[in-house]
């Protein structure tokens, strides 16, 4: 594109880079930002270049946290016998907007996926293992997405767990609020039967 400055073009790379944003998302984005006034920008820009300084690993459940001990983990409120175990992040701050869970968490960072080249070595499964064998949780409930991977995942992580005398359970699956059976695919509909409840 030899018609837009280098510096445009490299911001619209840039953003392209990440999730769910494409070419034009990622052109808009960048054509916002050179609307904005310059103390805007570098605001902008500072607070990005800021976003991983401080950060680091909570030591009991793995999400990211400026202390040793995050906010959960040291929370007295919390059900330290429940664990629910998260992809990522993002899953765990659904859940806590949901505010219907009160235990605690393991984030895994990821799932098992070899297209992607990720083994179960560069998740946070050896720490939710050893953190289980400590003792003193009754229950995990495993809360992975429902694809290939977490279903992968899930299994792995039951291979290692079952001798550990707890109970495991999975969150349910099956229609959304809101949704249509119309529309829902053969394997939700097997899922929803599967995991009803009674009234």
């Amino acid at each position: 594109m030899s018609f837009i400055p280098k510096s445009i073009e490299q911001a619209i790379e840039e953003f392209g880079k990440l999730p769910g944003i494409g070419m034009k998302s990622a052109e808009r984005l960048t054509f916002y930002l050179l609307g904005k006034k310059n103390e805007d920008v570098e605001r902008f820009g500072e607070t990005i270049k800021k976003l991983k300084t401080g950060l680091r690993y909570c030591e009991k459940c793995q999400n990211f946290s400026t202390e040793a001990i995050c906010g959960i983990c040291n929370d007295p409120k919390r059900d330290t016998s429940v664990l629910c175990v998260v992809e990522d992040p993002l899953d765990l701050i659904a859940l806590e907007k949901a505010n219907t869970y009160r235990g605690l968490y393991h984030v895994l960072h990821g799932v098992i996926s070899p297209v992607d080249g990720i083994g179960p070595d560069e998740l946070k499964i050896v720490e939710l293992i050893e953190r289980v064998k400590k003792g003193g949780i009754k229950e995990i409930i495993l809360a992975l997405n429902p694809s290939l991977e977490g279903e992968a995942t899930s299994a792995y992580i039951l291979r290692y767990l079952k001798p550990v005398d707890i109970k495991i359970t999975r969150i349910a699956r099956g229609i959304p609020m809101g949704g249509d059976l119309n529309y829902a695919d053969s394997q939700t509909l097997k899922k929803a039967f599967e995991g009803r409840g009674q009234y």
